[in-house]
């Protein structure tokens, strides 16, 4: 499955994408705050895209201009998500390389793989979490329409074997074609 927008193709992650993915994966700035440590080397991205980023949903995140992955986004359906959803609901997840932030790359993203989930996939419900001091994330999921529903505060957070404070926010079907408009400037 291959989705595009203006600007960005998502496609399934290669193991060829290990160097653009080490590239972005071993700052800092980026894994932990999105609860995932750190890539070491170009072969640990590998092994991540083999084993993590291969699953069935998550995209890589490239730029129509020359296909190199700068992100990644998934789609985590029912028993698969991190907070334990039924089969017509999912949770979203994304990251994407510093050098991108703030040029509205994962807003468009995030609106793209919600309207696949809706349109295609016919779910009724979309989840998004962030952590705790995540601004940046928290305000992609405002841009595309997710509103708060609860927080997690002090979970036990495996990945990176510490404990965190999540917020958890909701998009339902109905919620989105009725404020789609007004989300994404157009009708789509």
């Amino acid at each position: 499955m291959i989705l595009t927008t203006d600007r960005l193709v998502l496609r399934p992650w290669e193991e060829s994408d290990a160097e653009s993915l080490y590239e972005y994966a071993k700052d800092d700035r980026v894994g932990p705050i999105a609860g995932w440590p750190v890539h070491t080397s170009v072969e640990n991205s590998r092994d991540i895209i083999r084993d993590i980023l291969s699953a069935p949903g998550t995209f890589a995140v490239c730029l129509k201009e020359d296909g190199k992955a700068i992100g990644s986004i998934g789609l985590m359906m029912g028993e698969h998500s991190n907070i334990g959803l039924p089969d017509t609901e999912a949770e979203i997840g994304y990251w994407i390389g510093v050098p991108f932030w703030g040029r509205g790359l994962i807003p468009e993203a995030v609106r793209e793989i919600i309207r696949y989930a809706f349109e295609e996939l016919q779910l009724e419900t979309l989840w998004c979490g962030y952590f705790e001091g995540n601004d940046k994330s928290k305000r992609v999921q405002e841009k595309c329409g997710f509103t708060y529903q609860y927080t997690n505060e002090d979970a036990e957070w495996v990945m990176m074997m510490d404990r965190r404070t999540e917020h958890i926010s909701r998009l339902t079907r109905e919620e989105w074609i009725h404020r789609k408009e007004d989300l994404y400037g157009r009708e789509i």
